[in-house]
C-alpha cells in the first residue's frame, strides 16, 4: 500500500538537507515533493502577471532562488500561479498534479497524494506563509524512515497518509 509522509519545513538549507538525506536513504526523485513560495519570481516577474494559461512546469528551474537548490535536486521543477497562494515553485509527483489543478489550489492536488481535504488547507497555509512542503510518496515499509528524515531536518506536522 502507497503511504505519502508530509511535512513542513521554515528553513530552505534544512529543507534541502532533507532533501538530499532522503536520497541517500534511497528514495527515488519520483517520490519526493516539494512546493514552497516563489518569492522571487511567478506572477510579479518582469512587472508582468502571469495567466493560469501561460504557466510553464519548466521555468522553475530558472526561478524560485529561494529554493532553487531543493527543487534542483528533483526532476519536474517548475513555477506555478495557485489561486489564492500566488506564485510557487514545486517539484516532484505534486507539481505535476498541480499543473493540471490550478483552481484547486495546493489542497487539491493534495488529495491525489492521499492527504485529506481538511489536512491539505492546513499544509497550504503554511505554504502561504512561507514554508516549505516536502511530500514522500513511497512504500509503507519506508515511512518511519521517510518521518524520521523529516522530523531529523526540523520538519514540523509530520504525518503519513495512507491511500
Amino acid at each position: 500500500m502507497e503511504t505519502t509522509v508530509i511535512g513542513v519545513m521554515n528553513d530552505h538549507s534544512r529543507a534541502e538537507e532533507a532533501v538530499r538525506s532522503l536520497r541517500e536513504e534511497g528514495f527515488r526523485e519520483n517520490e519526493i515533493s516539494i512546493a514552497a513560495r516563489d518569492e522571487e519570481g511567478g506572477a510579479d516577474q518582469g512587472g508582468e502577471e502571469r495567466s493560469f494559461d501561460d504557466q510553464n512546469l519548466s521555468d522553475g528551474t530558472a526561478t524560485g532562488g529561494a529554493i532553487g537548490g531543493v527543487a534542483g535536486l528533483l526532476m519536474g521543477a517548475g513555477a506555478l500561479l495557485i489561486p489564492g497562494v500566488g506564485p510557487i515553485i514545486a517539484a516532484g509527483p505534486l507539481a505535476g498534479v498541480l499543473t493540471g489543478a490550478v483552481t484547486g489550489g495546493i489542497a487539491g492536488g493534495l488529495i491525489d497524494l492521499g492527504i485529506p481535504e481538511e489536512r491539505g488547507k492546513h499544509y497550504e497555509e503554511r505554504v502561504k506563509q512561507g514554508d516549505i512542503l516536502v511530500a514522500i510518496k513511497t512504500d509503507e515499509n519506508k515511512v518511519d524512515t521517510a518521518a524520521s528524515v523529516l522530523r531529523k531536518y526540523g520538519a514540523m506536522d509530520v504525518e503519513s497518509h495512507s491511500q
